[in-house]
């Protein structure tokens, strides 16, 4: 039997209608909503299944053992992934050498032009015999049930998803239902090949995580890693994947979607997309490029290092007392307590609180220079949180704290990126270094979603390659990209432009319009913590 499937398309709004019209609709889902609850276990198939191991015949673990230098035993070796076609290739990359299994995990995964690539890539490594297990967080995938229940139909492909809406249509509506147990999602990101490569770090699937054809360019970073830190990835997805809160697609599919005379014209409109999303400027764009040549598996050049895989329990939000094993920010604290130097900090959303300022100043004290870099308002593509961290700004400053907010402009970093049509830029890296010795990449912001309802992963790496990069790269963009927060004589917020010497320290936020201030302004006066 062919097995097929057809990617979600976008459709449009209708035109108007009567207010009942409008209304009932809203009212009826409403209803439903109240009533729904989670598919029962003993009404589907969820068979617990493990990492492959088995893997050491592979071709891919004949260039994994090539790879390894003669001092390298025991180390993790890693490739940073901070250019976004080159994040992009270097997925393709993993799925085209898998031969027996891939393990991804996602936050989002978007219906765009490498959305459509990657679920191709996915779809043809299950046809030549891979297994592929795709875990999914639900909050992005309204309105893609039929397709990722005709992908589920594949014998090779196994879906699910990590904290379901038992409602599938609207999830506002979901929320407002359910709220204390929807409100937690999971954040984390990462793809692995036959348990010998992994790619982790901060990029979700989609256009704007790639310099794809999008109106914002993030700024982001992942590391392609090999060596044991790559089991410690698979186990961690072991765990995710077998925990309660992962639901099989299969629990919410309608008899309907994977119908057999569905299935193979599903399968075929969705080959006709991906030819499509093959033939678009973004492909064009990369073959255009270098990427493809740098990212051929035989020429990558490794950095190695010990390397430790911290994350939260899948089980987290069942879980009151935080503690390192259950919870990715005790784990993370250690490595900033014993920095000696200095501390960087790369955080999109940065919502320190009162506890992390209090010790982020004791580092001050000790002499260690502290420095953070952050969305401007202009940047940051959640204003919400931007209302919460500019609650810190002068606690922080005055502590000693050096803190520099990212432009909205793609600037220095993306002068050869014009043909995207991206017009703003934002930063998306989650990324700590100490001492140029430590670098940690992953998921987690340092902000209250991440640290008590979210789950996150990233990796702990000692090497001093690596953070000697990060911290190359963080001055280029303090210089570049990003302005300067300071006080003056008054004690009032200034911002200075690096790029710009002699220009006039700037009294408002940087490239925002009075009601964006006043807006952002308000809410930090009225919104908890607890909600950002």
């Amino acid at each position: 039997m062919s097995h097929r499937l057809c990617w979600p398309q976008t459709r449009p709004l209708r035109g108007c209608v009567s207010r009942w019209q409008s209304v009932a609709p809203l009212v009826m889902a409403t209803l439903v909503t109240a009533c729904a609850g989670l598919p029962n276990p003993d009404n589907y198939a969820k068979p617990v299944t493990h990492v492959i191991t088995d893997t050491e015949n592979t071709a891919l673990a004949r260039r994994v053992e090539q790879w390894y230098p003669a001092d390298a035993a025991g180390l993790s070796g890693f490739v940073p992934l901070a250019e976004g076609m080159r994040a992009f290739v270097a997925r393709v990359g993993l799925i085209r050498a898998a031969e027996s299994s891939l393990d991804v995990q996602y936050y989002i995964w978007h219906a765009d032009t490498s959305g459509q690539l990657l679920a191709h890539e996915l779809l043809q490594a299950a046809d030549r015999g891979v297994r592929v297990r795709l875990l999914l967080d639900d909050l992005d995938t309204a309105g893609k049930d039929t397709f990722l229940s005709q992908f589920d139909t594949h014998p090779n492909i196994s879906v699910r998803l990590y904290n379901p809406f038992a409602y599938r249509g609207n999830r506002g509506l979901g929320f407002a239902s359910d709220l204390s147990r929807l409100n937690h999602r999971m954040h984390n990101k990462s793809l692995t090949a036959d348990n010998l490569l992994t790619v982790v770090g901060g990029r979700n699937i989609g256009n704007e995580y790639f310099n794809g054809l999008a109106h914002t360019a993030f700024s982001d970073l992942d590391v392609l890693a090999v060596g044991p830190v790559v089991n410690a990835v698979s186990s961690m997805f072991d765990q995710y994947w077998n925990s309660d809160a992962a639901v099989p697609m299969a629990a919410f599919a309608r008899a309907d979607d994977v119908a057999v005379e569905r299935l193979s014209a599903a399968r075929s409109q969705f080959e006709a997309v991906a030819r499509s999303a093959f033939a678009s400027d973004y492909v064009q764009a990369i073959k255009g490029s270098s990427w493809l040549e740098q990212m051929q598996l035989d020429q990558l050049t490794f950095a190695w290092g010990s390397a430790n895989v911290i994350f939260d329990d899948p089980d987290k939000p069942l879980k009151r007392e935080v503690t390192a094993e259950t919870h990715l920010a005790p784990q993370l604290l250690p490595m900033l307590q014993n920095a000696a130097r200095e501390v960087l900090i790369v955080s999109p959303y940065f919502v320190p609180g009162d506890t992390l300022v209090a010790f982020l100043a004791g580092l001050e004290e000790r002499g260690i220079q502290v420095r953070i870099l952050t969305n401007s308002l202009a940047a940051n593509d959640v204003g919400l949180v931007h209302a919460g961290y500019m609650r810190y700004r002068k606690d922080l400053l005055r502590a000693g704290v050096e803190l520099y907010e990212f432009k909205p402009e793609p600037g220095e970093l993306q002068r050869n990126k014009r043909w995207t049509g991206s017009s703003t830029a934002s930063l998306h890296a989650k990324t700590l270094g100490a001492d140029a010795r430590h670098v940690f990449v992953g998921s987690f912001n340092l902000d209250p979603r991440s640290v008590a309802l979210n789950t996150e992963m990233g990796i702990i790496i000692d090497n001093n390659e690596l953070a000697a990069q990060m911290r190359a790269g963080f001055e280029q963009v303090i210089s570049h990209s990003a302005y300067a927060v300071a006080l003056n004589g008054e004690g009032d917020l200034r911002w200075l432009d690096p790029a710009a010497p002699g220009s006039e320290p700037l009294a408002q936020e940087p490239r925002t319009t009075w009601w964006q201030r006043f807006v952002v302004g308000t809410l930090s006066l009225v919104v908890p913590e607890s909600m950002l």
